[in-house]
């Protein structure tokens, strides 16, 4: 774990604050309990998403009348070099991570 601050941030609003985020894959990850889940919303898997051998789960980003679709997700059954951010939450697309 790096002990850097980061913080993912959504249409002005902090969704996600720690020091303890992993960047995996090129993208970072931050642990479920830094992160405002009740911003997130479940989204229905794709027939890619099944696919995906980590167990994938995408999130909606939504609150304050604005949504973000698919752009926070998490992998439920993660695999080798996947595993240490096991139900993590990792974020892209309107979600700007610094």
């Amino acid at each position: 774990m790096e002990d850097l601050t980061m913080k993912a941030i959504w249409h002005g609003q902090v969704i996600a604050d720690s020091d303890r985020t992993l960047e995996v894959g090129g993208y970072r990850y931050f642990p479920r309990e830094t992160v405002r889940m009740d911003l997130l919303h479940l989204t229905p898997k794709t027939e890619n998403d099944l696919k995906c051998p980590h167990g994938v789960q995408f999130y909606d980003v939504a609150g304050d009348g604005a949504r973000s679709p698919r752009a926070a997700w998490s992998y439920e059954a993660p695999r080798a070099a996947m595993k240490p951010v096991d139900h993590w939450i990792g974020f892209w697309e309107d979600v700007e991570v610094t």
